[in-house]
């Protein structure tokens, strides 16, 4: 069902200073997200604040040539004089790290704007479309919504956000619909070929022997049904990579003949293992994600589990199993 934009309208108008937010480990969608609604909300005269609640990865600094993207940190006060705080690419309260007990602390209107599954109540005006292949997409219907036009600047963070979430508009979310978006964007001045070759033709060095380390340890199981590999932190040191460079490295899992669920296991600096399940048709992994207190997507979904790399690689590859109909 469409979203109903008019309470985001009303609030939008009846508030000044606004606070942007995605979640940790910020992708393409959620920085694509925050900078073109931002940038349009500016055009409209707002005060606007761009908070990431982790570190900014190197491959998107080509769309904040201004630096106005700040780095959160706690207790957070340089940020407590807004009105509103919107929540952009996730709604769950351990996608936002150390800016959710912020958040719980703030008296300002919070809104979230969100295309996964997964939810939790974070006392927010919540704008969810599960069926949209990207928040890039609900930001734009919100600009549409607002009456404004689209900004150079806003349409290509849009065309990232849209473009990273449909791997590049070949995963099977893309449409005829997403095409048309896409087509849009384009039209407002989105730079199509530019932006792919920023995004996918510039890895640094350390992400290509990173990409080298998790294709050696792929391995299949369940009869060639699953595929999975990983990242342990010496990994990093190894090959001069950092954490934000394993991005989308998950699908090369899924890219093997015959495998219909991936999965990619890191080891996280804070303790526990960070698992990204991709799914080909038949297993909803959002549901295999909310066993381990994660979420997401059908076909794209992740969570955290504390252990050794072991002990959850033995955990999911169950779980896993089990939702292929190989085990009781």
């Amino acid at each position: 069902m469409p979203i109903d934009w008019t309470p985001f309208v009303d609030l939008v108008r009846r508030h000044q200073r606004f606070l942007l937010t995605t979640h940790i480990r910020p992708d393409g969608d959620g920085i694509g997200s925050i900078l073109g609604l931002g940038e349009i909300l500016q055009q409209m005269g707002k005060g606007i604040r761009l908070v990431l609640p982790s570190s900014f990865p190197p491959r998107y600094r080509f769309l904040d040539p201004d630096q106005r993207l700040e780095i959160f940190s706690k207790p957070g006060d340089a940020w407590r004089n807004v009105d509103a705080v919107i929540v952009m690419d996730t709604g769950t309260w351990n996608q936002l790290g150390d800016f959710g007990p912020f958040l719980r602390s703030l008296s300002a209107a919070k809104v979230v704007i969100d295309h996964h599954q997964t939810q939790d109540d974070l006392g927010a005006l919540r704008l969810v479309d599960a069926s949209a292949e990207a928040t890039g997409r609900l930001c734009f219907e919100a600009i549409q919504a607002l009456g404004q036009p689209l900004s150079e600047k806003a349409a290509n963070a849009l065309l990232v956000a849209v473009g990273m979430d449909t791997g590049w508009f070949h995963h099977g979310n893309t449409t005829a619909a997403t095409l048309a978006l896409a087509s849009e964007l384009v039209r407002a001045g989105a730079r199509l070929s530019v932006t792919y070759d920023q995004l996918f033709e510039n890895n640094p060095l350390p992400r290509l022997k990173l990409t080298g380390l998790v294709l050696e340890r792929l391995q299949t199981t369940c009869g060639g049904q699953v595929a999975h590999t990983e990242i342990r932190l010496a990994d990093y040191l190894a090959t001069g990579a950092t954490p934000a460079d394993s991005e989308d490295l998950v699908n090369y899992t899924r890219s093997v003949a015959g495998v219909e669920v991936g999965l990619l296991f890191m080891e996280q600096p804070k303790g526990g293992i960070k698992v990204s399940f991709r799914s080909r048709s038949k297993v909803d992994v959002a549901r295999l994600a909310e066993q381990f207190g994660g979420g997401g997507h059908l076909r794209a979904s992740g969570a955290t589990v504390q252990g050794s790399i072991e002990e959850v690689r033995a955990r999911v590859l169950d779980a896993v199993a089990v939702a292929l109909g190989g085990r009781d």
